[in-house]
């Protein structure tokens, strides 16, 4: 079954989405899949008093608690998914003519849900299920065994 993502209409919605995430102001609904890559490409192309390797951990850790989550073994932040697809969003924007200087910021997102990159299994192009999903690569970053992640 492939997921339809929502697409966005405004450039002000990702920016809600991304300022949202560092402040913690977002409302837990809010945090879906589509939020998860707007945020991210927010803070890349917009932020970048931001280091986002550096701090994304923390940032995402820090919402899901401002929510009520947990960031356990089985919950909450997930240390590879994150950054499998932080790799995927630098892709995207060094291989996308949506990211130029005049395409705003809604249509870029847009670009990215769309695109390869954008997918809930993109990682899965990289990791078996098994690896992807265990505890280990929850807490911290697991190199891939099924291929390379791709860099720009």
């Amino acid at each position: 079954m492939t997921h339809t993502p929502r697409l966005f209409t405004a450039d002000a919605e990702v920016r809600h989405l991304g300022e949202g995430l560092v402040a913690c102001t977002l409302a837990r609904p809010e945090w879906t899949h589509e939020a998860h890559l707007a945020a991210c490409l927010y803070l890349l192309t917009q932020r970048p008093d931001i280091d986002v390797d550096g701090e994304i951990a923390g940032i995402i850790s820090r919402f899901n608690e401002s929510v009520g989550g947990v960031n356990d073994d089985t919950q909450g932040y997930h240390d590879t998914i994150t950054r499998a697809f932080v790799a995927g969003v630098r892709l995207f924007l060094a291989g996308s003519a949506e990211t130029g200087p005049k395409a705003g910021l809604a249509e870029q997102v847009n670009a990215l849900l769309l695109s390869p990159m954008g997918r809930r299994e993109w990682p899965l192009g990289f990791y078996s299920r098994a690896l992807l999903f265990s505890v280990p690569a929850r807490r911290g970053f697991v190199a891939p065994d099924l291929a390379p992640l791709p860099s720009p």
